[in-house]
């Protein structure tokens, strides 16, 4: 069985969350208290690794009246997607895409049920509450015929009978056993790596309950399962030895019983012989440091897992069932850790997310692990009025394939998922030379700097794939602004040219592209410019060039540059110009916009079209 995504009602924050993909890796970002622990543990609850408590139960205003107190909801629930492989369809009688839920009310009971065609007779809402004798005379009272009296059969016979006279869709009782297929839950916490080896070490101590070799002789092998667990236990902690040197000595006694399962497994190192101390009385940079270790040899032991295939049966044997997913969860695992270990801890998520059958949670503030996977794995979490809410990039507006080329798209013109989930507002231009000077310019006439206003700069370079990323931005509700020059409309294969920005944008062309140039309203009577470089008066041209392109013979006049607006390109003139006439001539079109906007005296230098362009992103970024 595999968990493609999951939804929570009721649980803690969680009012109302829907569809968490399980990705790999999925990560989970977001502000403290944000809901990433209690998202985590919700996906615990659905798995049954997590009693439901009655702080677990959402409180609920009366009506929506903020005065009333509040009351916990009727019922929590976490809601899954799912396929299932050949074995469990045929065992459970399912098709390969289920739902299944786990929800619990006021009595905190857990009850697993499965989204598929409601029994008219109620006593088959839930086969899971009878034994045998009650089912067989169900059976009899219908007049089935199922293919034994076996339990399993006696129920998928019910079941089918149940489908057959069914009025509607809706949630009833799951077949026995299939709460057993459930993935396999790996949680990992960096601060509590005891809990880490007993985590990894329960795992393989499950594995080994499960083989078929060892079923039915459990009394007889206890010893045999604790001396595997040992040679295990042995292997980690020469891992662990070999990862942290300073540590002269680590070792981990497993404690198992087949009556009360897996019960401890106590970590104690030593830096010198003789030493050994619980981990309690260690740093919590050795800790991190362990725990990193222990995840690197977790992966090794998943790896592993998958490249084992179950016995297979023979004659009238039951065929053994195939592995279930594992999902690995991490909360917080690069937590005060430099910026190496940071670092595996990203290449050890990866390599854990190439394994088969294994996916991988990771909850976590930091921009490297968030900046590290596509965008579209990115699941944003924030409180609004004291519940949790999601946001997520990448998911379902146009397609999961063209979503993660444009995730694509944006990590190549520098926009990095922490800035993609953050910042509200999107300045694209056409190119280089726009890029160097716009954050100068900003800076010169609003007081800060572009990232502090939340406004993210990123560069066209006539590339179509940079309209569709600022339409699929539009969608995802970001502002955005395009500020190109007004010749660009008429660049042959040009992407700003009318007829393409209609296709991207419809009639809302204008709200978003910004051609700087054209005059702010229709009066013939208003000059009209090409381009950014022209909007600069000829007395600023001037003064700047003097300052910083000396001219050979005698000084830059403002008549000089006006000449140069008669005819051609402005820009490429005046480049010409300052490079033939002057020793530190700029070395091209960027480099000398760059220059011209560090030369700058004060705002009033700046084109009044490029300060009211500054004064709108303000304006849209807050």
């Amino acid at each position: 069985m595999h968990l493609n995504s999951f939804s929570v009602s009721g649980f803690r924050s969680l009012t109302e969350v829907a569809d968490i993909p399980v990705r790999k890796p999925t990560i989970l970002a977001g502000h403290n208290d944000g809901g990433k622990s209690a998202l985590l543990d919700a996906l615990a609850f659905l798995l049954g690794k997590h009693p439901l408590a009655e702080d677990d139960r959402t409180y609920l205003t009366i009506d929506g009246d903020e005065d009333s107190a509040p009351v916990r909801c009727e019922e929590s629930s976490v809601e899954g997607t799912f396929t299932l492989d050949d074995w469990e369809q045929e065992e459970f009688d399912l098709p390969a895409q289920v739902r299944l839920r786990r929800c619990s009310g006021e009595d905190l009971a857990s009850r697993l049920e499965v989204w598929e065609r409601i029994p008219a007779d109620e006593r088959l809402l839930d086969l899971s509450q009878y034994l045998a004798p009650a089912l067989k005379d169900l059976v009899k009272e219908f007049g089935l015929s199922p293919s034994s009296m076996r339990k399993p059969d006696l129920e998928r016979a019910l079941r089918q009978y149940g489908r057959d006279h069914s009025g509607s869709d809706g949630w009833v009782g799951a077949p026995a056993g299939l709460d057993k297929r459930m993935p396999r839950y790996l949680p990992f916490d960096s601060k509590k790596p005891d809990d880490a080896v007993k985590t990894v070490l329960v795992g393989r101590f499950q594995n080994y309950m499960a083989d078929p070799e060892l079923k039915g002789r459990l009394a007889a092998i206890e010893g045999e399962v604790q001396d595997r667990l040992r040679i295990d236990a042995k292997s980690l902690c020469e891992h662990i030895e070999m990862r942290c040197p300073d540590l002269q000595k680590v070792s981990v006694e497993p404690d198992v019983s087949f009556q009360q399962g897996f019960r401890a497994a106590p970590l104690r190192v030593a830096r010198r012989a003789g030493e050994a101390v619980g981990l309690d009385r260690t740093g919590l940079g050795s800790n991190r440091r362990i725990s990193l270790a222990i995840w690197e040899w977790t992966s090794e032991l998943l790896a592993e897992e998958q490249g084992t295939t179950p016995t297979a049966s023979t004659g009238d044997e039951t065929p053994e069932p195939p592995p279930v997913q594992t999902i690995v969860v991490y909360d917080e695992p690069d937590t005060h850790l430099d910026y190496i270990h940071q670092r595996k801890i990203m290449q050890l998520i990866r390599t854990q997310s190439d394994i088969p059958n294994v996916s991988v949670l990771v909850a976590t503030h930091s921009m490297n692990l968030i900046d590290g996977v596509d965008i579209s794995d990115v699941v944003h979490l924030k409180l609004e009025n004291h519940r949790t809410v999601v946001e997520r990039l990448g998911t379902g507006l146009l397609g999961d394939a063209i979503d993660e080329h444009l995730g694509k798209i944006a990590a190549a013109v520098g926009l990095r998922n922490s800035v993609l989930l953050h910042e509200r507002c999107f300045l694209a231009v056409e190119g280089e030379t726009e890029q160097r000077a716009f954050p100068l310019l900003f800076r010169l006439c609003e007081g800060l700097s572009l990232q502090a206003a939340g406004i993210a700069l990123w560069a066209c370079f006539n590339n179509e794939g940079a309209l569709h990323l600022a339409r699929y931005l539009v969608k995802q509700g970001r502002t955005i602004m395009l500020v190109v020059d007004a010749d660009s409309r008429n660049v042959r294969k040009g992407i700003f040219k009318t007829p393409k920005l209609t296709e991207f944008f419809g009639a809302y062309a204008s709200r978003y592209v910004k051609f700087l140039g054209e005059p702010e309203d229709d009066d013939p009577q208003l000059e009209k410019y090409n381009e950014l470089e022209e909007l600069f008066l000829d007395d600023v041209w001037a003064r700047v060039a003097n300052k910083i392109w000396a001219k050979a013979d005698g000084i830059w006049q403002p008549d000089d540059f006006a000449a140069l607006r008669v005819e051609g390109k402005f820009s490429e003139s005046v480049q010409e110009m300052l490079q033939a006439n002057s020793e530190s001539g700029p070395g091209g079109k960027p480099e000398m916009m760059y220059e011209l906007a560090m030369a700058l005296d004060d705002k009033n230098d700046v084109p009044e079209q490029l300060r009211g362009v500054f004064e709108r992103l303000r304006e849209l970024a807050a």
